[in-house]
C-alpha cells in the first residue's frame, strides 16, 4: 500500500512536537443522535500497520459509541502548538468491541489493549464514564491488577479510515 502524503506530514509534526505531552491529543467529532455535532478530546494510539488508519481507544459505554452506530462518520482536528500545523481528518469509523466476529480486528483490539499503560487499562474497570469512582486510591487498584489479562468488556478500539484530509501550515 502507498502511504498518503499527509501521513508523512503528520508523522513529522508528531516528531517535532513530541516534547509536548499534549501533541498526542486531538479533538474527535461525531454526529450526535440528535443530528448536532458532538466533540471531545481523545488520545492518538498510532496507525494501523501498513495503512493510514488512525487508532483511538475508548470505553464502549460512552455516548460516542451510540453516535457512531447511528452515523459512522467522524472528523478529527489536530493542532500542533509549536509548529503551528493543523490537520483535519475525516472518514468512516470502525467500532471494534469484544463481540466483533472478525478475528483480525479482535487481534488489533487486543494489541491496542496491551500497548496501553496499566493506568489507562484500569479506567475500563471503573463505573460507567461520567460517574464517580468509588475507590480513592488508584495505586491500590494498580497493585491488584493482573497485566496479563486481556481487554475488559468496556474496552473498544476505534479505527478511523480517512477519506479526506485538510492540512494547514
Amino acid at each position: 500500500m502507498t502511504t498518503a502524503p499527509w501521513k508523512q506530514l503528520l508523522l513529522n509534526a508528531l516528531e517535532s512536537n513530541s516534547h509536548l505531552k499534549h501533541s498526542s491529543y486531538f479533538q474527535f467529532a461525531t454526529v450526535g443522535c440528535n443530528g448536532r455535532p458532538s466533540n471531545r478530546t481523545v488520545v492518538f494510539r498510532g496507525f494501523q500497520e501498513n495503512s493510514d488508519k488512525l487508532h483511538i481507544n475508548t470505553d464502549y459505554r460512552t455516548q460516542k459509541i451510540e453516535e457512531l452506530k447511528h452515523c459512522p462518520l467522524a472528523e478529527v482536528c489536530w493542532y500542533f502548538t509549536d509548529s503551528w500545523e493543523q490537520f483535519r481528518i475525516s472518514g468512516r469509523v470502525d467500532v471494534i468491541d469484544g463481540s466483533n466476529p472478525d478475528t483480525l480486528k479482535l487481534q488489533r483490539r487486543e494489541k491496542s489493549w496491551f500497548a496501553s499503560s496499566i493506568k489507562s487499562r484500569l479506567q475500563y474497570s471503573g463505573p460507567h464514564p461520567g460517574l464517580p469512582r468509588i475507590t480513592e486510591h488508584q495505586s491500590e487498584e494498580e497493585a491488584l491488577f493482573d497485566p496479563s489479562i486481556g481487554p475488559f468488556a468496556a474496552f473498544c478500539l476505534l479505527v478511523l479510515d480517512p477519506d479526506q484530509v485538510d492540512y494547514l501550515d
